[in-house]
């Protein structure tokens, strides 16, 4: 097993350091490149709803929870900023609270369609947490057969 922690500020600029920085933890677990891809796409979704939806136009901490265990890499991204009222409805495919922004409402989806297990936790005014894993390389393809 393996760990590490890290935490940011809500910038834009920190969410390809946080991609990557998951990234390059995740390779001991000998990933393939499309494994790495989605690990990459679920970070950058979850961090960019840290600073675009919990935060809002205001700057706070990130905290980035990484975990390494039987071929499973564990990822726990969590905010202190507004937190979701109702997370049914966000967790609904297109729903975005910003859609003066032209926001998809996928990113939610996209997180848990590229990762083997997803959750999410919050509390309004407290702020969010999700949770993925991803079973890579051998260990995923282990569990393909």
């Amino acid at each position: 097993m393996n760990e590490m922690y890290l935490k940011f500020l809500s910038r834009s600029e920190n969410e390809v350091f946080a991609r990557n920085v998951v990234a390059a933890f995740a390779l001991p677990l000998s990933p393939t490149l499309s494994e790495l891809s989605d690990v990459k796409t679920a970070v950058s979704e979850a961090v960019t709803n840290c600073i675009v939806h919990g935060y809002r136009g205001t700057e706070g901490w990130i905290e980035l929870t990484c975990r390494t265990e039987d071929g499973v890499l564990h990822i726990e991204i969590a905010d202190s900023g507004r937190g979701i009222a109702d997370i049914g409805r966000a967790l609904t495919p297109f729903y975005t609270s910003l859609p003066e922004e032209e926001r998809s409402g996928m990113g939610f989806t996209i997180m848990q369609t590229f990762m083997s297990d997803f959750s999410v936790a919050s509390e309004a005014g407290k702020g969010t947490t999700v949770r993925m894993s991803k079973k890579m390389g051998a260990r995923a393809a282990e569990d393909a057969r």
